[in-house]
């Protein structure tokens, strides 16, 4: 088996103004793997830190042009997780002490000691990526937790897959298309997974979730300032996914007023926080995804073109669960295993009805809604057999010539207990109402909320619970 391709270390910022000694730093560095950018003065150091974020920065106090303070300051403007070592002559240990006052991580006393370095950079790395780490564990463990694993064995499936691995050695933009529910999210952290980011943060954002109005702030972060309630600087999702990969969701519902910076970013790799002057850059590989078709909404003058041909340069299409009928059987055996060790049950058994409703049920809500569908069964289920009332399967497709002598009530599955029947019609009716909302909305989930008199917060859970937020 191939090795998978690792991403490259970020490289050291050595801010020395003596060739002799700046030489003799870089070379010790450069043995043990890391790469390095060499400045001889605060200005050169700036610019080399807006054309390629280093990972650590190690500069001296005193420099012919600026001083080592003012390149900590730029240091930590344009990150303030970025980790500073600062050099000084052995007279002016009091200097570096004012300097870690300001947020340098530590200092050097010259003649600096080259393992002395070394270790000191290591640390500094390990205590970067534990920083960024934390500030995405919440969100990693939330995505992680109940995510489906892809499974099947449908030749369009393994086409995805296929084409999956030929994206992911490259740092193209890939856009994922597909209905909600299909598991677009996996296939992009998978896509992750396969790359050479693979040791670098997946960051998530679904464009549809978020209000317009704090979209910008999540997307790009925002100065301390910025706005009322902006009491502290926070870096935003392109920041976070330095070096990683950024997962825009539901890219379709990107507002047209943020579509430009969107679309600068993903070119240049720059962009400001809200409200600062700062122009910041990175290096994140971008995967979309959308249950639209991003062509109309381009054709609409709802979405930008050029944005649109930016995104879709690998496009990849993931298919419906209903025309992936052969492995409903096989995801639905997975999800009760899963969710019977969950409440700590014995693995149960699908009765031949749970098999016959699950195989004729369209899926609307496909992978998400089957997953949705099966964990409610094992809670209901109280044997060791699923049986079909267990499913709480809604409203079958009609029958090409449907009996009239009961009218409508000849197509709802009226078995089982009053509270059952009662349950499986109400969500039905809520189901429908929310895709007839969102369609009459084009996709725009708050006025889809409007038009049902409903808040956000309990639209976007009414959306989860029918498997329709993919």
């Amino acid at each position: 088996m191939t090795p998978r391709p690792r991403a490259a270390a970020p490289p050291i910022l050595l801010v020395e103004d003596k060739d002799s000694l700046r030489t003799m730093l870089r070379l010790a560095l450069e043995a043990q793997g890391h790469p390095v950018i060499e400045a001889r003065d605060q200005p050169e150091a700036v610019a080399a830190m807006g054309s390629a974020r280093p990972g650590v920065v190690l500069s001296d106090l005193r420099l012919p042009n600026g001083d080592g303070f003012g390149v900590l300051r730029a240091a930590k403007e344009l990150d303030p997780e970025m980790p500073v070592i600062v050099m000084t002559a052995f007279g002016s240990i009091q200097d570096a002490v004012s300097a870690m006052r300001e947020g340098a991580l530590d200092f050097l006393a010259k003649p600096v000691d080259p393992d002395h370095l070394l270790l000191m950079v290591e640390r500094a790395l390990a205590q970067r990526r534990l920083a960024t780490e934390n500030l995405l564990l919440r969100e990693e463990l939330a995505a992680r937790r109940g995510a489906p694993q892809i499974i099947g064995e449908d030749p369009g499936l393994q086409q995805v897959t296929i084409a999956l691995q030929r994206a992911a050695g490259t740092d193209t933009t890939v856009l994922l298309e597909g209905e909600s529910g299909t598991g677009k999210e996996l296939f992009a952290r998978a896509l992750h997974l396969l790359s050479p980011r693979a040791d670098g943060p997946f960051v998530a954002i679904n464009c549809a979730a978020i209000p317009e109005n704090l979209l910008e702030t999540e997307l790009f972060g925002h100065e301390k300032g910025a706005f009322t309630g902006a009491a502290t600087r926070k870096p935003g999702k392109f920041e976070l996914a330095h070096r990683g990969t950024l997962f825009l969701d539901e890219i379709g519902d990107l507002p047209l007023s943020l579509q430009a910076k969107i679309l600068r970013a993903l070119e240049t790799k720059r962009f400001e926080r809200v409200g600062g002057t700062s122009v910041l850059q990175v290096d994140v590989r971008v995967v979309a995804a959308t249950n639209r078709n991003l062509k109309a909404s381009v054709a609409a003058r709802q979405f930008r073109e050029d944005l649109y041909f930016r995104l879709s340069v690998f496009p990849i299409t993931i298919p419906p669960l209903r025309e992936r009928a052969d492995d409903i059987g096989m995801l639905a055996t997975h999800f009760i295993e899963r969710f019977s060790r969950d409440q700590n049950k014995k693995p149960l058994m699908l009765a031949p009805s749970a098999i016959e409703a699950l195989t004729n049920y369209p899926w609307p809500g496909n992978v998400r809604e089957l997953q949705n569908c099966i964990e409610r069964a094992v809670i209901l289920t109280e044997g060791d057999t699923i049986h079909a009332r267990h499913l709480s399967l809604s409203v079958k497709e009609p029958p090409a010539a449907a009996s009239t002598e009961d009218g409508p009530w000849s197509q709802i599955d009226l078995s089982g207990t009053l509270a059952g029947a009662t349950q499986r019609i109400v969500s039905e009716v809520e189901r429908r109402k929310i895709e007839q909302a969102l369609k009459e909305a084009s996709g725009n989930r708050a006025r889809a909320a409007d038009l049902l008199q409903v808040g956000f917060k309990t639209f976007t859970a009414k959306l989860r619970e029918y498997g329709l937020d993919g």
